[in-house]
């Protein structure tokens, strides 16, 4: 077996160092050995105390999520942790880089904790649908009280080293080396004698029941607000509780039992798929990443919305961009624009002043051409128009250098016939950022039938840098995220012909799970906007079939949506929206128009029929190669539209489902509502094959 943990003696000092690259994950083996460098340590007489580090680039990083993947998780930690905890020798933690998970529970179970300056600890494994399950919830109160844990393990946010000093988590900022620090520290309490303290046998911060209620009714409100409709953050609240009213061992217990209770449900499922699917979309079959292409200055064409924010996220990223716009006013708008969402990031407290100075200077506005020439990548984020489009790349191929990439922050417009325009196809690709730029974590890669193999993989590195999910997709209207909201949003348009509200449409969206419902997301994209690409994409509509009628009666009111206060919905000047009777009186009088009978139409059927419309056309896009694997449309859906994470994406909720059952409702919509829910012959293919998405290869 290999050994991930050795031990080097000097000074009296035993140093047991894990390595485990890239990130010293506890996988299967990690924690025997380092209990075997532990009990080597303590039956060697010249070692007087302990201290447990991690090579590389961090202390211990989590557990390995592939394990969190396997039918039955086995990793057993609680003998390293009680022999850690009852060692006759005094044992620090030294962390660097970060200690998360059963890392920072390893580092609990010792006597003490050391770190440097800029490390960070957490227990965020509620982004994985799961609780800390090596007695983190039972030690981190008793160390760093019950709010602070309840925070921490609630939204799973992180906690540098300052604020887990005066937490209690840790014990001394390590100034310096820290193999050094942390040695003399731990010879220092040597020194001092026994007994080393244990975080199990510490109470004083666990307070009263009086003092603690409040705590945990505020823990629940904090999961609904940051985690809603998750269920391992509650659980994380009720094993916390245990850890306040019952003795470590049976508080330990509770836990284990709340941790079985996570991995039975769906929902750790679903979150490990996300994680794990995320990190398969980087790797594309063909597309090697040391091929990318070197890239140290970039440049956008277009200051609007889009432009600047993928400046920011560029300069976000310390690469220096120019930023290139038609006129001046334009371009100062765009900067003045850029210098706002910095300065509110800065009152907020993401960064300080100094930071956005920085990150601002490295965004060089421009008006000419020419300046170009020096960019390794240049991203074009115009109108959407694809006689537009074409003009600009023309432009584009006249002064980037060869070994430029030409890249089209399109949303749905043909790839191939913009990169025609060029004398260099095979350099052009779409990069499609999703709004806001600098925010939103999705990036559409859109492979050209001329786009190479090393633009991919630039394209790829890319997105690693800006610390996207970069998702590689084929060419067609609309790509996979956008073709597939198409009929998502032309179910939700039909129901409230037949009878819903745009307001019950959205709330049983929302209520299922989505981050917005259909019609807000319509009035924050604005309906102008998806008016033009109905128009850019006519040539692609069948005809004879049914379409929605109302978007473009809206369209033709002026009613934009956020941006004119008015769209589906009626907004405040905070932007919140109420129901409009004006709308509803409109979807009334057109379907009347139109003879299409209305009912009444439930919250099952809303969801239904939205997402199983998604389901549908993810399968014709798999089917015809547009998406690589079904993993990829879900990480699609999950970082760019909404999707609900405990839900896994909409191609592994179909699974999940169960595919038969998925295609026996779609047929049925199929006999109700016409020949746009035809089924897609994958679907059906897996359906009656008992087959799952999850495992169908092209």
């Amino acid at each position: 077996m290999p050994e991930f943990a050795n031990l080097t003696a000097a000074n009296g000092v035993g140093v047991i160092t894990i390595d485990n690259p890239p990130v010293n994950v506890i996988g299967m083996d990690v924690p025997d050995s380092i209990l075997k460098g532990l009990e080597t340590a303590l039956a060697d007489p010249a070692i007087r105390a302990i201290v447990l580090i991690g090579a590389g680039r961090t202390f211990i990083a989590g557990a390995d999520i592939n394990l969190f993947a396997q039918p039955e998780v086995k990793l057993q930690l609680h003998p390293l942790l009680e022999r850690l905890e009852n060692s006759p020798k005094p044992v620090v933690a030294a962390v660097h880089g970060m200690a998360l998970g059963g890392g920072l529970e390893v580092a609990m179970a010792c006597h003490y904790r050391v770190a440097v300056a800029d490390a960070q600890v957490g227990q965020p494994e509620v982004n994985l649908g799961i609780i800390p399950g090596a007695e983190g919830t039972q030690r981190l109160p008793r160390l760093a009280g019950v709010q602070r844990a309840i925070e921490m393990c609630v939204t799973g946010a992180l906690v540098r080293a300052p604020e887990a000093l005066a937490a209690g988590i840790i014990d001394r900022i390590i100034e310096g080396d820290l193999l050094q620090g942390a040695s003399a520290f731990v010879l220092e309490m040597a020194d001092a004698g026994g007994p080393w303290p244990k975080a199990s046998q510490r109470t004083g911060k666990l307070g009263t029941p009086a003092e603690n209620a409040p705590l945990f009714t505020g823990g629940i409100v904090l999961a609904a607000k940051t985690r809603r409709n998750q269920t391992a953050p509650l659980l994380a609240v009720q094993a916390i509780e245990a850890a306040t009213t019952r003795p470590f061992e049976e508080g330990c217990r509770v836990e284990r039992a709340l941790v079985r209770e996570c991995f039975a449900g769906t929902q750790s499922k679903a979150m490990v798929h996300a994680f794990l699917a995320e990190r398969d979309a980087s790797k594309v079959p063909g597309i090697d990443p040391a091929a990318a292409l070197p890239v140290s200055e970039t440049a956008i064409i277009g200051a609007g919305t889009m432009g600047a924010g993928i400046a920011m996220a560029f300069a976000n990223a310390a690469i220096p961009v120019r930023l290139l716009d038609r006129d001046q006013p334009s371009l100062d708008r765009g900067m003045s624009n850029i210098r706002k969402n910095y300065e509110n990031s800065v009152k907020r407290g993401r960064f300080s002043a100094a930071t956005m100075q920085q990150r601002i200077e490295l965004i060089r506005p421009q008006l000419t051409w020419d300046e170009l020439s020096s960019a390794d990548l240049i991203i074009e984020a115009v109108f959407e128009d694809l006689a537009l489009k074409k003009q600009v790349f023309a432009e584009i191929d006249r002064v980037a250098k060869s070994s430029c990439v030409l890249a089209t922050n399109t949303s749905s417009l043909d790839i191939d016939a913009i990169a025609a325009t060029t004398s260099r196809p095979h350099m052009v690709l779409g990069m499609h950022f999703f709004s806001p730029a600098n925010v939103m974590r999705l990036l559409e890669i859109v492979q050209g039938r001329a786009t190479g193999a090393e633009v991919l993989a630039t394209a790829l590195a890319v997105a690693k840098r800006l610390k996207k999910a970069g998702v590689v997709v084929g060419n067609c209207p609309g790509f996979v995220g956008n073709r597939m909201l198409m009929p998502y949003m032309r179910e939700a348009q039909f129901l409230v012909e037949e009878g819903a509200t745009p307001w019950a449409v959205d709330r049983a969206l929302y209520d299922w799970g989505m981050a917005m419902g259909v019609f807000a997301v319509d009035d924050m994209a604005g309906i102008d906007v998806g008016w033009r690409v109905r128009q850019q994409n006519r040539e692609f509509q069948n005809p004879g079939a049914r379409s929605p009628l109302v978007a473009d009666k809206l369209y033709e009111m002026g009613r934009y949506g956020q941006k004119t206060g008015r769209g589906w919905f009626v907004y405040d000047d905070n932007r919140k929206p109420s129901p409009d009777p004006e709308v509803e009186a409109l979807i009334e009088k057109t379907a009347r128009e139109a003879a299409i009978e209305r009912r009444a139409i439930g919250a099952e059927e809303i969801v239904n029929r939205c997402i199983y419309a998604l389901v549908n056309e993810g399968a014709r896009i798999l089917e015809d190669g547009t998406a690589l694997r079904a993993s990829d449309i879900d990480t699609i859906y999950l970082t760019g539209y909404g999707f609900p994470i405990y839900r896994g994406g909409p191609m592994w909720y179909a699974d999940t489902v169960g595919i038969a059952q998925v295609y026996a409702r779609v047929r049925e919509f199929h006999q109700c509502h016409g020949d746009l829910w035809a089924p897609a012959p994958l679907l059906e293919r897996l359906a009656a094959e008992g087959g799952k998405f999850a495992d169908w290869r092209r």
